[in-house]
């Protein structure tokens, strides 16, 4: 059985790039914070229209809650506005908003058709097809057939306080399962890496709902705001700009999820791989396409893999009958005939070799923190 979290990356490799790009920043003000607010925007409307790719921007105050803004951006492509987006340039610009937004949503949109009166002007680009996602983007969040949603969150802590990290991250009290009438916490599995810290959920319903839900939880909080100090990136968890921004920087989107319908102890591990600069999207292809076929085959004691992945960061999370060491091939999706493609993905190919491939597995296992999963109703 196959089950797909979202959709895979070749989908979108042979379309043409969409044109224009209109970002629509949806914004709350706090009470008494409008004069800073527009103090921030001044000093960041000239540094945005410096950055390479963008057009123009627009600031626009809701004429039925004051309380409400509106910016609005267009750029050449999405191309420059995601690597601006994603970079410690944006991060440093909208520091002075922060703390003079309650909420803040941002959508994005390619600019596919434009009518000025008799003029029309149109994108050579088709529509997104539903499953399709732009080129560089990851595609929405969406559950397999098994109605479970599956996504990740990474990030690093400061050298030497991995201990401390682990401690406050195993030792908070799970959050109530139930969510609303339509969305329920499944499962959540926490690895460490040297000072990287993976969190793989997984949610029947609306995963957004799901992540609001547990953020509101007072241990789970408290659990959060006790690990500020010791991350190597500041956040600020009552400030949604920063929340925001931390949180997009460390997901790491579920692209591939395969499962066989076998039956007996499993154990759950998470594999960090080496990945060769530029080849993390090519190496997740190959993974996914090991773990269909080791699912399938009754043989495997491969029960499930869900493979994450942003840019070249490649987490592989995998449910096995047995020991890794003993079979370290299936365990690090080296079993099946694409093995030596995938190995030529990697920074230093291993020996396809018993001792190469479980030093290999060695090198790319995680150490559990915890691993809850809710009780029923």
């Amino acid at each position: 059985m196959t089950l797909l979290s979202a959709p895979e990356e070749t989908t979108t490799a042979s379309r043409p790039t969409p044109g224009r790009l209109r970002v629509v920043l949806m914004l709350d003000v706090h009470d008494g914070a409008q004069d800073r607010f527009l103090e921030a925007y001044e000093l960041l409307r000239y540094q945005v229209s410096a950055v390479p790719g963008h057009i123009s921007d627009q600031l626009c105050q809701s004429i039925d809650d004051p309380s409400r803004w509106l910016i609005t951006s267009e750029w050449e492509s999405a191309e420059p506005f995601l690597a601006w987006v994603d970079s410690p340039a944006h991060r440093e610009m909208v520091k002075p908003m922060h703390g003079c937004v309650s909420d803040t949503r941002s959508l994005r949109y390619s600019v596919l058709r434009e009518t000025r009166g008799t003029a029309a002007t149109d994108t050579t680009a088709p529509p997104l097809r539903p499953g399709e996602h732009h080129p560089g983007v990851p595609g929405a969040v969406r559950p397999g057939p098994d109605g479970v949603v599956r996504h990740a969150l990474s990030f690093t802590v400061k050298p030497g306080a991995e201990a401390r990290a682990a401690e406050l991250l195993a030792g908070y009290r799970s959050p109530d399962a139930r969510v609303d009438d339509t969305t329920r916490l499944l499962r959540t599995s926490l690895f460490m890496r040297g000072n990287r810290v993976m969190r793989c959920v997984e949610v029947a319903g609306d995963l957004t709902a799901a992540l609001r839900h547990v953020a509101r939880q007072p241990g789970v909080r408290a659990v959060e705001e006790a690990l500020n100090p010791y991350l190597e990136e500041d956040r600020d968890l009552d400030d949604p700009l920063s929340a925001r921004d931390f949180f997009q920087r460390a997901a790491l989107p579920a692209v591939h999820h395969h499962a066989g319908l076998k039956t007996g102890p499993v154990q759950r591990h998470a594999y960090l791989y080496p990945v060769r600069p530029g080849a993390g999207a090519a190496l997740a292809e190959l993974l996914a396409e090991e773990d269909e076929q080791a699912a399938a085959d009754p043989g495997s004691p491969l029960v499930r893999a869900t493979v994450y992945r942003h840019d070249d960061l490649v987490l592989r999370l995998v449910d096995l009958l047995g020991d890794p060491a003993d079979d370290p091939a299936t365990a690090l999706g080296l079993a099946g005939p694409r093995a030596a493609a995938v190995l030529g993905k990697l920074a230093e190919p291993a020996e396809r070799t018993h001792d190469g491939l479980r030093r290999l597995l060695a090198e790319c296992a995680t150490t559990p923190v915890t691993d809850r999963t809710s009780a029923e109703d």
